[in-house]
């Protein structure tokens, strides 16, 4: 994407930050973030911050394309305060969108979840059947109806990307995050200060780590391709817990055991297993995964080596 205004929500975030620096490389990037998750210090010089909530009238919306990856971003946040998990995820994806239509912009892609599909060990395909067990993926699945209003309704493109598990190490924009930081940076982080990463139940829960760095190569593309509807961005590999800890050690030198504790969320809401199909994306822009888990891995400890 070159030569076009867009504007970045949750812009200084952990996603949304990588994606507004990529972006600026070669167009006017307007990062808008709140605060709450995001922090300015995250942003190259050449992005435009501007510290707004997406609920807010007057957005900065005359852009060429929205990505909308604001949101109150786990269970635990929304289990706080449903209320302002439905106002932030849904209520602000409306108005934010809404603004963009009003100002002339008919693209806009936004941040989904794989955790909609509850737990699976084989690759999920989109069209499959999805629940809602938690407040937060009830906000994620109603932005993903309301996203189908304004593309039938309004004829706008409409992309919503399901990320599965993104990670990248605290040398990138998460640190400040702590406990909300991505697993993968947290259980690097302890092993080299030769602390115990803390593991929920067995440690054998898998997941679909994904590169921040392909995430933001798959934003990027489903602006570029003018895509409408719904897309898996994972790698299609599944490792769990105990697995990762063993090759951060491995990579690290070192030789710390996990901690194991009893797993605070019900294991019928909990998801245990996580695995996509991206085969649709790949089809409709091209998109695959270029970061192997070994080779992010190293990108994540190289900045204790």
């Amino acid at each position: 994407m070159q030569n076009k205004r867009v504007l970045v929500t949750g812009g200084a975030g952990f996603i949304g930050s990588n994606l507004a620096n990529h972006l600026a490389e070669s167009n006017d990037v307007i990062a808008l973030d709140d605060g709450y998750l995001g922090t300015p210090e995250n942003l190259d010089d050449g992005v435009e911050f501007v510290e707004r909530s997406v609920v807010e009238d007057d957005l900065p919306t005359d852009v060429d394309v929205v990505f909308h990856l604001a949101a109150l971003s786990s269970l635990n946040m929304h289990e706080e305060n449903p209320q302002k998990g439905a106002r932030v995820n849904i209520e602000g994806f409306v108005n934010t969108v809404e603004q963009a239509r009003e100002d002339g912009c008919d693209t806009v892609v936004y941040a989904s979840t794989s955790s909609i599909y509850g737990s699976r060990t084989e690759p999920s395909p989109e069209d499959m059947p999805v629940a809602v067990n938690t407040g937060y993926e009830a906000s994620k699945l109603g932005r993903e109806r309301y996203g189908e209003y304004f593309a039938n309704y309004h004829d706008m493109n409409m992309a919503g990307l399901r990320f599965f598990s993104v990670y990248q190490g605290y040398g990138g924009a998460e640190e400040h995050k702590g406990e909300y930081a991505n697993v993968i940076a947290q259980f690097a982080d302890d092993i080299a200060n030769g602390e115990s990463p803390v593991l929920y139940g067995d440690g054998e829960q898998t997941r679909d780590f994904t590169h921040v760095s392909d995430i933001v190569r798959g934003i990027e593309l489903a602006a570029e391709h003018e895509l409408t509807g719904i897309y898996n961005l994972g790698t299609g590999e599944a490792y769990s817990f105990n697995t990762v800890v063993e090759m951060l050690n491995d990579e690290l030198g070192t030789d710390v055991d996990p901690e194991y504790v009893e797993n605070p969320i019900p294991e019928d809401v909990y998801v245990h297993d996580t695995c996509a199909d991206a085969s649709k994306i790949g089809e409709a822009a091209g998109w695959e995964p270029e970061i192997d888990f070994e080779e992010g891995l190293r990108r994540v400890c190289a900045q204790y080596q």
